[in-house]
Formats: structure tokens, sequence, C-alpha cells
């Protein structure tokens, strides 16, 4: 007669614990693969340019395939860098341009030759093909004084905005907004990411807009901000900080009213992803 062998309750306990750790384990996997992705990466920093433009006048950067992020500059000038990162594409098929448009600055990533860029966006011919085997991608980095306004877009990227005193336009397709201003309005548009905007202060005049498909979006405001607000969403919820007088009827998904004295307007509104304003100073996620 075979007897079967024992097992101690210690040995129990940490094969419980070996099998419960399992899925922390292939998370911890996942993260190292993408580790040796961005290891395996080639990189090329591929542009600089410094320079002047006065305040309340435009900043506009412009990329399809990688991230731009913004900090606050300390020398009083414009300091831009971009860095091609790629695995097996061809970075020459892809050109960074820089130039002024009267007293505006615009950068642009074109990844066809055809492709021009202006304030407006980056514009390419139809007969263009698109070479979706190229796998370049463009990594903006900016410095920004206080006063000038920045206009930023992408496609495939985030962008992420700190500690700046400007106003600022964001813009992607696919990707996350991180926007934190000190002083300025600060919009953002994206489809497939979330917003999340922090302004310590912005123009009683200044109407703001937020906008995405599938994320959520949370502003953060100062206590004595006031607007009409519109917030919406489908599959989400709405709720906010600041004591509001509504207007008609009460939405767990849709909110219309106001805070304040109502003195400019705020829309914000997504599909999937819950809708939130927040008062600076008060809890935080």
């Amino acid at each position: 007669m075979r007897v079967a062998p024992r097992v101690s309750a210690l040995a129990l306990g940490a094969l419980t614990l070996v099998i419960a750790a399992a899925p922390l384990s292939a998370q911890d996997r996942d993260r190292d693969r993408d580790r040796r992705d961005d290891r395996d990466q080639r990189r090329d920093n591929a542009f600089t340019w410094s320079g002047s433009i006065p305040s309340g006048r435009r900043l506009y950067v412009k990329n399809i395939n990688g991230a731009i992020e913004v900090e606050r500059s300390t020398s009083g000038r414009v300091e831009v860098s971009a860095e091609k990162r790629w695995r097996r594409g061809d970075p020459e098929m892809v050109r960074i341009e820089q130039k002024r448009v009267g007293d505006d600055v615009v950068i642009c990533a074109l990844f066809s030759e055809g492709s021009t860029c202006d304030e407006r966006g980056i514009h390419t011919e139809r007969r263009t093909r698109w070479n979706d085997r190229n796998d370049v991608s463009v990594h903006f980095v900016v410095r920004i004084p206080d006063g000038v306004r920045l206009d930023l877009s992408t496609v495939n990227g985030g962008v992420e905005v700190r500690e700046v005193s400007s106003d600022v336009r964001a813009v992607t397709v696919n990707g996350s907004i991180y926007a934190r201003s000190a002083s300025g309005a600060v919009r953002a548009q994206t489809v497939n990411g979330s917003i999340h905007v922090i302004m310590a202060r912005s123009s009683d005049t200044d109407d703001l807009e937020y906008e995405t498909v599938n994320g959520a979006i949370t502003v953060e405001l100062p206590s004595n901000f006031g607007a009409q607000l519109e917030l919406s969403t489908v599959n989400g919820r709405v709720s906010t900080d600041f004591p509001i007088t509504i207007s008609g009827t009460l939405s767990p998904r849709r909110l219309r009213g106001s805070i304040g004295d109502g003195r400019t307007r705020l829309r914000a509104s997504t599909v999937n992803g819950s809708v939130t304003l927040k008062r600076l100073g008060g809890s935080r996620d």
C-alpha cells in the first residue's frame, strides 16, 4: 500500500502564496518586456531649437507618432528638442521643420515626403501613401517661458504639460492628456485616453472645453471659479466638489448648471468614463 506524502501546513501556506502571487508575476513579466522594448529602441537626438517668442504669441508643436512634454522655462527663452525613436523603421524618412509665422513659431514632425505643415496642422498630399512599416516616433520636449501660448497636437502619443503659466490647447487621438497651469486657460481633446487638467487661475472670459470618447475627465479649479457647466457621460458618472445651481433634470450622467457667478462656460463630455470637477485644495484621487 502506497502512502500519500504528508504536506505540512507551512508548505501548504507557501504553495497558496505562490499561486496567489502568479498574476503579479505575469504583470512583472509584462513590465520587464516593456522595459526591454524601450531599451531595444534606437534613438537619435534629431532636433534642437531655442529662440524668443513675444508674450501673448504662440508656439505650435505638431506631431503624428510620439509624445509631447512641456515644462516651464527658466531662461526666458523657448527651448524645443526632439528625439527620434525606432526599432525597425527608417528615421531618415521623418524630418522636423521649424518656421516663423509672424511672431508665432511652428515646429512639426513630418512623416512623409509630400507633407507640409502650418499653424493649422500637418497636410499630406492625397497621392502620398502612408508607410505603416515605419515605426519611427518623435518625442518632443518643450520648455516655455511665462505668457507664451501653447498649441500642441499629436495623433499617437500623450501630452504632458507641467507648471506653466500660459494658455494651453492640447489635442491627441490615441493618448492621455495631463496639463497643469499656474496661470492660463487649458483646453484638451482626445479620443482614446483620459484628460486631467489643473488650473490655479484662468481668465474670466475663457470658455473651456474637454472632450474624449474612451477615458475619464478630471478638472481641478480654484475655489472662486465661476462658470456655466455642461458635463456629460454615457457610461460613467458626473460629480463636482463645487456647490452648483442645477438647470433642468438632475441626472448622474448629465449635469447642467452654474457655479459661482457663472462668468464663463465649461463643457466636458466623454462616452466611456466619469467626469469629475474638483476644487483645488480638496480631496484628490
